[in-house]
């Protein structure tokens, strides 16, 4: 029998006591999730069934990731002035309420205007739960506390996708399931013990002195920004629109996820041990050809579509933490705090473009054109990373940071914690 060894046991103690302390936090956080993840699908296919315009349908997804752009640049002030508990008990219960208007006024610049608010709300919602669960965490448990947040992070807005077949999306249920579940995670957030976390605002660092730093880290926020924005925001659409039943189309989005869980990891410890830019430059390769194969395999099966949609979000969704790994290698310790914001600013105007160009691509091209749309995304970005290996030499693997996950749809909060996983010594 293996034992621990002495120096294992304090780790593993520090651990269980770090999880216990978080987990009402990180259940408040999962049902958060639950409800993104149901909400965000379920507007997709019910605007496809209203028979909204595509490029309306594309401005209104848009509309989201430019709330959310503006909340993870304001909220922080309301958290400076009132305090965390008072800002996301008045977030959840507008974005609570933002779903329930959805299902009642049913028109495109309602929409609109319920996304903007809802994509605010969501964001401040993050900054409020991530600052607190950071505070939580420690130098030891740090690392084991983000995977687990990771974990619950795509168990919910896969399980939300799931939720789609709960009941009719033309009808109201859905709506008042998605916003029960962000009023119920109100609950174990305000219910949790211990102070407030401390939170201070910093002045982001810009986009320009950022790309002077790493440019394929800022071209590839903003590309996978972009990608995930299309994915997220048009692919209930494009499944609608392939003939997928709902219950498909919660499977090919729930599809995208489990891909991305299994990969992740493998992907992040292969960009440790090679020149990251190189991993980089292979999987977005790689992202661009799996989407070129789901557009040219002659009658392709809904299996076979499934199949692919789970390596598609499996080699591309961690392209997000590779590209912040990458420009993390650059970057100072004292400059971590502000380029989390500049990275989290160019993958949101990317997500903003997503869902606009991947409805004018279907305009041009049929559904096909959400596939080739996301193909063109990745060779750009992929001709980028060549050009860039050619123009800067590659840093030592043994000067590298660490990689550690991200999510897309994360807080400049959550990429801190990161990018401080990734400066820790893995021994």
């Amino acid at each position: 029998m293996k034992h621990r060894s002495r120096s294992e046991l304090p780790l593993l103690g520090s651990l269980l006591t770090t999880t216990r302390r978080s987990r009402v936090l990180l259940l408040g956080f999962g049902i958060l999730m639950l409800g993104d993840g149901l909400q965000s699908t379920l507007l997709g296919v019910r605007a496809s069934l209203e028979g909204f315009p595509t490029a309306v349908t594309g401005l209104i997804m848009s509309t989201f990731y430019l709330g959310f752009l503006g909340g993870a640049v304001y909220a922080p002030r309301f958290v400076e002035r009132v305090g965390h508990i008072r800002v996301f008990g008045a977030l959840a219960s507008m974005a609570s309420a933002a779903v329930l208007i959805h299902g009642i006024i049913v028109t495109p610049l309602a929409w609109s205007l319920l996304r903007l608010l809802s994509g605010f709300c969501l964001a401040g919602l993050y900054i409020v739960a991530e600052s607190w669960l950071n505070d939580r965490a420690t130098n030891r448990t740090r690392g084991q506390l983000l995977s687990i947040y990771m974990v619950v992070t795509y168990a919910g807005v896969a399980g939300g996708q799931l939720l789609l077949n709960a009941a009719d999306p033309q009808g109201l249920q859905l709506f008042i399931l998605t916003s029960v579940l962000i009023s119920v995670a109100l609950v174990p957030l305000l219910l949790s013990a211990g102070p407030a976390p401390k939170f201070s605002r910093q002045s982001p660092l810009s986009l320009r002195a950022l790309y002077t730093i790493s440019p394929l880290g800022v071209v590839g926020a903003f590309a996978t920004g972009m990608a995930s924005g299309a994915l997220f925001g048009f692919g209930p659409v494009y499944a609608e629109s392939s003939g997928l039943s709902v219950s498909q189309i919660s499977f090919f989005m729930t599809a995208a996820l489990l891909g991305c869980t299994v990969f992740q990891w493998p992907i992040g410890h292969l960009s440790d041990t090679l020149d990251r830019r190189l991993v980089i430059t292979v999987v977005t390769f790689l992202s661009a050809a799996v989407a070129i194969a789901a557009v040219t395999i002659p009658t392709i099966s809904t299996w076979t579509l499934l199949v692919l949609m789970a390596v598609f979000g499996g080699l591309s969704i961690p392209l997000y933490s590779l590209c912040i790994a990458h420009a993390n290698d650059y970057l100072e310790p004292d400059q971590m705090v502000t380029a989390s914001s500049g990275l989290v600013l160019a993958s949101g105007i990317g997500a903003i473009l997503g869902p606009v160009t991947a409805s004018l691509s279907m305009l041009l091209l049929g559904p096909d054109g959400f596939f080739w749309l996301l193909a063109l995304i990745h060779v750009a970005m992929g001709v980028f990373a060549v050009y860039r290996m050619a123009k800067r030499r590659a840093k030592p693997v043994q000067e590298q940071s660490h990689y550690a996950p991200s999510t897309l749809r994360g807080s400049q909060v959550a990429l801190e914690l990161a990018q401080q996983v990734m400066q820790e010594d893995p021994e």
